[in-house]
């Protein structure tokens, strides 16, 4: 059992359950069953490999208090701890830019709720932006097969309005008019750094 640093037990959420179930489909098709972080992953290695960026996944830090060992070769974990609140997924350097963004998924297919997303994971990003630093959302519509990059001011602006009494969710049209579609390729399969260099020289 996990437990976040308040104490409370961490139960997996919707999401992250199909996460895990979705990863064990068989397909004959090479990305069908992929999750979104599968294929970040695999986009930040091509990345790496080609000496374009820095990126990687951001490690849990995690304090472990019991463990068992049933064999002298196996240890299995049986109550552990977040020690902070997770900030965002992915994080790293790429052009002299810093780098931070979180990745979502969602079954829906007219919006995205935003109860994925925490109060401290806005902040985090506020105050990226507050440094100059780049970031974003990358969220997938698992149903639709579409993924989009979402500007963080896009995101602040809905969870603004949530805050205020608004809509807990964020509509398809929204982001089908505020945010970039980013069609999947084979290598890199998210190739999300061409969108954020579009984003820059649109800025500048």
């Amino acid at each position: 059992m996990f437990h976040y640093p308040n104490g409370k037990p961490y139960k997996p959420s919707e999401s992250s359950m199909q996460k895990s179930t979705s990863k064990k489909k068989d397909s004959s098709f090479s990305n069908r069953g992929k999750t979104l972080e599968d294929e970040i992953n695999e986009t930040n290695t091509y990345y790496l490999n080609q000496q374009i960026a820095i990126i990687h996944k951001k490690p849990v830090p995690v304090q472990i208090v019991k463990v068992e060992y049933p064999s002298r070769s196996a240890a299995v974990i049986r109550e552990a701890y977040f020690r902070t609140p997770s900030t965002t997924d992915y994080n790293g350097v790429w052009n002299g830019y810093y780098i931070d963004f979180e990745a979502k998924e969602t079954e829906s297919k007219t919006s995205f709720p935003l109860k994925n997303v925490h109060l401290h994971q806005v902040n985090h990003m506020k105050e990226v932006t507050n440094q100059k630093g780049i970031t974003f959302t990358i969220v997938k519509f698992t149903t639709l097969d579409r993924y989009f990059i979402v500007p963080f001011n896009v995101l602040h602006e809905a969870w603004q309005m949530m805050e205020g009494g608004g809509r807990k969710s964020i509509p398809l049209s929204v982001f089908e008019s505020k945010t970039i579609e980013i069609q999947p390729g084979y290598n890199p399969r998210i190739d999300y750094l061409t969108v954020i260099k579009k984003m820059i020289a649109n800025e500048n």
